[in-house]
């Protein structure tokens, strides 16, 4: 059974930087984590689950939504079955749960919140 351990989470003032962790394990039939790409959703109180960012698991070829682009970084390591999202320049508007998603599968983690505010 696929199992995520994702922390990171937290609250922060506007303008400040957060780095979330997801260590995704329990693959089974021969895969492992570096056999798929990785991605990062997101959603806020109200609103429908949205992209953030994605990287690929080879190549490791990253792809952001226009909102977090310049601001946001995911990267991985293959050899700790980890994916990474920093987060800086942190706005209100970033607030919400951040889902850890294998690509695929589709198999998602449970979420961390991060707050942004005042």
């Amino acid at each position: 059974q696929v199992q995520f351990v994702e922390s990171g989470g937290g609250s922060v003032q506007p303008g400040g930087s957060l780095r979330l962790s997801c260590r995704v394990s329990g693959f089974t039939r021969g895969f492992t984590f570096m056999h798929y790409d990785m991605a990062y959703y997101r959603q806020a109180p109200g609103k429908e689950r949205e992209f953030v960012a994605s990287i690929t698991n080879v190549y490791l070829t990253t792809n952001y939504a226009d909102s977090v682009k310049g601001r946001f970084t995911i990267s991985r390591d293959n050899a700790a079955s980890t994916v990474y999202l920093q987060m800086d320049s942190l706005k209100p508007e970033d607030t919400g749960m951040y889902y850890c998603h294998v690509q695929g599968p589709a198999l998602w983690g449970n979420g961390i919140q991060v707050t942004v505010s005042s």
